[in-house]
């Protein structure tokens, strides 16, 4: 995944009925992952494949959703919500990215699909792949769901 993290959440939200900050976590959780890109352009200086950061890894992020078992129920309900965006993110990247999904048993990252090198550089050879169409079906139902919200009569509380 490129671009399309940010609406995946929204639409996991909206999927799940979530609105408020139950759909803000959604949202947070599925960007959450690359904010490694931080440290991966200023600190690594891209020398890292930025998926070997922790924020990558899915038992680090399962170890996290056990501890927040511990929080009170309202905290555990906006916990959930993020990890399930967390979740989500990890499941596009691994459609056409490396996720370190058998981490700490392995370090060998899982894919479902190779997109090859076969442009000069690497955002157009995700650009020109066929699962570039994911990003762009993801986009379109954020954008279906936004709209339709946005548009949807307002029913009376009383």
């Amino acid at each position: 995944m490129l671009t399309a993290h940010l609406p995946s959440g929204y639409v996991l939200g909206r999927a799940a009925g979530w609105r408020g900050s139950l759909l803000a976590a959604a949202v947070v959780g599925a960007v959450t992952p690359d904010l490694d890109m931080i440290r991966f352009h200023l600190l690594d200086h891209g020398q890292v494949h930025h998926h070997r950061y922790w924020t990558h890894i899915p038992a680090v992020w399962l170890a996290i959703g056990v501890a927040s078992l511990a929080l009170p129920p309202a905290f555990r309900r906006l916990a959930a919500a993020f990890l399930a965006g967390v979740a989500l993110h990890l499941i596009l990247d691994s459609i056409g990215g490396d996720i370190l999904w058998g981490w700490p048993v392995t370090d060998r990252f899982f894919s479902l699909v190779t997109v090859p090198a076969r442009h000069g550089h690497w955002i157009a050879n995700y650009l020109l792949h066929w699962t570039f169409m994911f990003e762009l079906l993801i986009w379109g139902a954020a954008l279906f769901l936004f709209v339709r919200h946005r548009t949807a009569p307002k029913t009376s509380t009383s």
